[in-house]
């Protein structure tokens, strides 16, 4: 029998992912060689692929040796912007739009006098730089009873997200935090900062999970969103992460007639269409 063979309409780079890489490669072009802070988006075949263009990743502002420097999708903190200007070295921002919208949501939030909490990875780029909008008055955790290890409960919360989260999980949180600190005269300021491009893919995954007997999400393990379209799909279906064609498994395809692929936000398409020559080459599809 054939093995039917079918991707999400949601694949490859997002919008923001898109916009910095092509920043980054214009500049490279231009300039012969730009050096970046951090990886432009967490995926090591485009990163090698920026590389061989003359893009240079740089770890810390220590290591800078020209005079620009391009900051990754995922956005960086007040602080290195400042630090940076006192260096004198001219800050090249590809912040994605969707994460600037929560760090401008994270600032205000902060500004006007509430207590800031992310949820998500408090050691991810993304999440680092939302936080440092709040000059120290937050903290990103994906624990709802981290409040018990407070002091003192600030009176007036304000609750956004890591902008590749999972909304379910996200919502399950805030009513932990709403269960913990809804008491008389508190306030509680919850955004919704979730990308929306993230949403469709999760729920394009899900969807073609449902009808799948094996499911392969295209990625980066690093990437943030590529690790929850597998965790969202693997609640479903039979699930692989995989970063190349080379990861796929032969014995994967055994009795399996309905193969569905998805992919991270940064996995380039060029990726995916070797994954995708590679299982059609295996399964007579």
């Amino acid at each position: 029998m054939t093995t039917r063979i079918e991707t999400t309409g949601e694949i490859g780079f997002c919008f923001g992912v898109k916009r910095a890489v092509d920043i980054v490669e214009k500049l490279a072009q231009e300039q012969g060689s730009i050096e970046t802070l951090g990886a432009v988006v967490h995926n090591r075949q485009v990163q090698q692929r920026l590389a061989e263009h003359g893009v240079k990743t740089v770890d810390n502002l220590d290591e800078v040796r020209g005079k620009n420097l391009v900051t990754s999708a995922h956005g960086v903190s007040p602080d290195v912007i400042e630090e940076s200007q006192k260096r004198n070295i001219d800050i090249i921002d590809t912040t994605c739009p969707f994460v600037r919208r929560a760090q401008v949501t994270a600032q205000k939030l902060a500004r006007s006098g509430f207590f800031v909490i992310v949820y998500g990875e408090a050691h991810h780029p993304e999440v680092k730089g939302i936080l440092g909008q709040t000059r120290g008055k937050g903290i990103a955790t994906l624990d709802g009873n981290f409040l018990d290890t407070l002091e003192r409960i600030p009176r007036r919360l304000g609750l956004l997200s890591q902008t590749t989260q999972m909304p379910a999980k996200f919502i399950e949180f805030a009513r932990s935090i709403i269960d913990a600190t809804f008491t008389q005269d508190s306030e509680l300021r919850l955004v919704d900062t979730i990308c929306h491009d993230i949403r469709q893919r999760q729920a394009a995954a899900t969807s073609l999970a449902k009808k799948a007997d094996l499911m392969l999400v295209i990625g980066s393990p690093t990437s943030a969103n590529t690790r929850h379209l597998a965790e969202l799909c693997a609640a479903i279906t039979q699930t692989y992460l995989i970063e190349t064609a080379a990861d796929f498994q032969p014995s994967w395809l055994r009795d399996k007639n309905y193969v569905g692929i998805t992919s991270g936000t940064s996995t380039d398409v060029r990726t995916i269409k070797k994954v995708i020559a590679r299982v059609e080459s295996l399964a007579g599809g």
